[in-house]
């Protein structure tokens, strides 16, 4: 199956408007990461769900995850125009969902709808760049539009979900996305041209593969979440069965199969295969923090949604900063590996700082911390992606670039599954240790569940010892932090060993 010709130059008129067309799909998903971040607490709250709080983040990323890699493929067959239009249009109706929800697991449900959509976008709006721009040099200068445009989104749900919960409930933020939909589905079938890669109808994808896929990776989770529970409890010793036969199988048939999902040629030992690495540390440490700094700004020191949705901005918004400093040195380098390093670096100091937070952390300097993270993945996302599509032969770019993103997923997802076990069971050890040690253990059954931290400035003032599960939790959340910079700092060392790449010649 040969490639046809790339499409002829655009005009700057033309790809503004393909690239508009583009950006207004990835916005809803933008939007979404971080709008849902800052209101989960409410929501956990409201729907009296927080075991199953790192499931409203990670039913969406398990979903996207299957489907980044499925629809890179697809949009490799058919063109990626159909494919974006039809994921606005179920990630809007999803979202319709999600605000409709009347209980948690309704919720989990249709966030994973959301994660359908939000597969669909990402496995081809991303790989459109290369498509449509060969060029290095014009390919990075759309990569810094893309970023920007994503980031920026980003940078205005954090303070907006804060706003909207606190105003109007956190069923908002999911009203939001309808109109923002709408208008994304107008954009991609108006302006997106339609760029077919084959003539060729024998399209093969390995279903079978996509389904090994999710069973490995839910079931992980899920043995994750019971192992602090029950310990080796037989359902933990299941998961654990499943678990191995899941990833021995999908092994097994990605190396037999004629067109598989995941690419072997792309595993081996190389660049490509430290590079995915890479994007999972990233990925882990990036959704942790968007997701359980809400937690540590409302629940353990008190803020409002409102002023944690602020604290979040600059990580968010400096995300932008480092893209575009990015984009202004890395021309000017030899070796352009010295940006990511720093990158990981600054994550690492930002992360570090946050494990040293205590009660009395001033709010400035918990922003500058947010500022740290969001500029170390500046440096860190988009170069990962430019390093990758100069690395993988032209037949591979797509799914290689499908699978970096869906990677970067998997990160994020066993990153937010693993914080939030250790955090949910440090916060019941260190509780009960604390209240022992104060003789009030008659409280930990109304303190086991944070929810009543963020619910604090709503209740009648009682006798319950609220600053004492405050300190439990902040201290749970910093033992976070702190393993989040370790991960770090081994991102930073395993990039260390990657071999300088050359992206201009």
């Amino acid at each position: 199956m040969g490639l046809e010709q790339a499409p002829n130059k655009l005009s700057t008129k033309q790809a503004i408007l393909a690239m508009v067309g583009i950006s207004s799909g990835l916005m809803l998903s933008a939007l979404d990461q971080t709008v849902i971040g800052n209101a989960l607490p409410s929501i956990v709250a409201d729907l009296d769900g927080f075991d199953l709080y790192a499931w409203v983040a990670t039913g969406y990323l398990l979903m996207s995850i299957v489907t980044i890699p499925i629809f890179g493929r697809l949009g490799d067959y058919y063109g990626r125009k159909p494919f974006i239009v039809v994921a606005c249009a179920v990630f809007t109706l999803a979202s319709f969902a999600c605000a409709l929800a009347g209980n948690i697991y309704v919720l989990v449900i249709a966030r994973a709808l959301q994660g359908l959509g939000g597969g669909m976008l990402i496995g081809t709006a991303f790989a459109s760049i290369p498509d449509l721009f060969p060029d290095n040099k014009e390919r990075l200068k759309w990569q810094i539009f893309l970023s920007s445009a994503f980031s920026i989104v980003n940078a205005l749900g954090a303070p907006l979900g804060g706003f909207l919960t606190d105003a109007f409930g956190w069923r908002s933020i999911f009203y939001l996305n309808i109109p923002l939909g709408c208008l994304a589905v107008f954009c991609a079938w108006q302006y997106i041209p339609w760029v077919r890669h084959t003539k060729s109808r024998d399209v093969s994808l390995d279903w079978l593969g996509a389904l090994l896929i999710a069973l490995a990776l839910a079931s992980f989770q899920l043995f994750i979440e019971q192992v602090p529970k029950s310990g080796l409890s037989p359902l933990v010793i299941l998961l654990a069965c499943v678990l191995l036969t899941a990833t021995v199988c999908l092994v097994y048939r990605e190396r037999r199969i004629p067109h598989p999902l995941l690419p072997p040629a792309l595993f081996v030992a190389g660049s490509v295969r430290t590079l995915f690495v890479l994007s999972m540390l990233a990925g882990s440490v990036m959704f942790s923090l968007l997701y359980y700094t809400p937690l540590m700004f409302q629940g353990a020191l008190g803020y409002s949604s409102q002023q944690a949705g602020i604290l979040i901005t600059p990580m968010v918004l400096s995300i932008t900063l480092g893209a575009i400093i990015n984009s202004k040195v890395i021309r000017h380098l030899h070796n352009p590996n010295w940006l990511p390093r720093g990158g990981f670096l600054l994550l690492a100091i930002a992360c570090f700082g946050l494990a040293f937070s205590d009660l009395n952390t001033g709010f400035y300097l918990l922003l500058f911390f947010m500022l740290l993270a969001g500029c170390g993945l500046g440096f860190t996302l988009i170069n990962l992606t430019l390093f990758t599509q100069n690395s993988v032969e032209k037949n591979h770019l797509g799914i290689a670039t499908a699978l970096l993103q869906s990677l970067r997923l998997v990160g994020g997802m066993l990153g937010t599954a693993i914080t939030g076990s250790f955090i949910h069971f440090l916060y019941h050890q260190t509780l009960e240790k604390a209240l022992i040690n104060t003789g009030e253990r008659a409280y930990l059954t109304e303190l086991s569940d944070p929810n009543i931290l963020l619910q604090a400035k709503q209740l009648a003032p009682s006798k319950l010892p609220l600053e004492t599960a405050q300190q439990a939790l902040l201290d749970a959340l910093n033992l976070g932090w702190l393993a989040l910079a370790v991960i770090s700092l081994i991102a930073l060392c395993v990039l260390w060993r990657v071999k300088p790449i050359i992206l201009f010649k």
